[in-house]
């Protein structure tokens, strides 16, 4: 039996002072010696936290007692060990960045896609009318996506919304946008909605709580996650691994960080490539004096740059 839990949540509503909110959460969490991440907003909260069974119950009760959140549907995983190493609260303009000039053009709360139930989900996914949409970053679905999906060259959720233009060709179906909590698609749907889509849909729970409710079925490959598991298995009815070594090309589903900070690309390798390179993902950056010790995970605590912004500049 697992000893630990990871929560996965967020929560459209409105707090007043998001700032000292911030601040305050930080030092309930670690009364309760949870570990993880949080990002806190006038608009809402957004995070995964970890920690024994006894304080993520404590956790998800004081959030459940405040009639802000009252509403939380907490994704809990039972894990061996806990998710994260330390425990961050950050107070942030919003929970999910948008990259809008007016991000208020917006709001989830007022109007967003309608939420569709797993086993709902599941009953439409197939229809000749419905578009199955990832509205999730290119190092998201390229280790795990849905069946058919359409997928977005995007680096970041800020890059969607230039994307829209493109999906014009679905305006008469239906779109079920999903992502990996749920958090993202209360954005995208809203803006769907905004820029003319017509019928917009949204995978409620994400990919995680599909994978609880409905098994999975269709999703291709690994869910990435947020937090030292870097990806989380999703399908037990057919699965299958989608993903290749970024190196060699062979199939495979491990997915770890670039082990020079400067780089920190996020990318799927073999476990022989990772010996080889000792975790980076080119010559170079095996080459780096910055890199950091390789220990098989490819998880590393701290990220100094945004991911793949350096990438980008080497292969120009």
């Amino acid at each position: 039996m697992a000893n630990y839990q990871t929560l996965l949540y967020y929560c459209y509503s409105t707090i007043a002072d998001g700032e000292q909110f911030a601040a305050d959460h930080l030092k309930f969490c670690k009364s309760l010696n949870l570990v993880g991440r949080i990002i806190v907003a006038d608009e809402g909260l957004n995070g995964t936290v970890s920690g024994t069974a006894e304080s993520c119950k404590t956790y998800m009760d004081t959030l459940y007692a405040d009639p802000r959140f009252a509403a939380i549907d907490f994704k809990i995983d039972e894990v061996d060990e806990p998710s994260f190493v330390k425990m961050h609260v950050r107070y942030k303009s919003e929970i999910v960045y948008s990259g809008l000039r007016d991000p208020h053009m917006i709001d989830p709360q007022k109007q967003t896609g309608k939420h569709l139930e797993p086993k709902d989900f599941l009953a439409m996914k197939d229809r000749d009318d419905v578009v199955i949409l990832d509205v999730r970053s290119n190092y998201e679905h390229s280790v795990g996506r849905f069946k058919n999906a359409v997928t977005l060259d995007i680096d970041n959720f800020r890059d969607f919304p230039a994307k829209i233009n493109e999906l014009a060709q679905f305006k008469d179906k239906k779109i079920l946008t999903y992502c990996t909590g749920g958090i993202k698609c209360e954005k995208a749907s809203a803006l769907l909605l905004h820029e003319g889509f017509k019928d917009v849909y949204q995978l409620h729970g994400g990919i995680i709580k599909y994978g609880k409710e409905a098994g999975g079925e269709d999703f291709e490959g690994k869910c990435y996650v947020f937090d030292n598991r870097l990806t989380v298995d999703v399908n037990a009815v057919n699965p299958v691994v989608i993903s290749t070594c970024y190196n060699c090309g062979i199939t495979t589903a491990k997915m770890i960080n670039c082990a020079n900070p400067e780089c920190n690309e996020h990318f799927t390798q073999c476990d022989a490539c990772g010996d080889a390179l000792d975790g980076c993902c080119s010559e170079p950056c095996k080459q780096h004096p910055r890199k950091r010790v390789y220990d098989g995970t490819g998880y590393y605590v701290k990220v100094p740059q945004p991911v793949n912004a350096n990438k980008k500049l080497q292969n120009s």
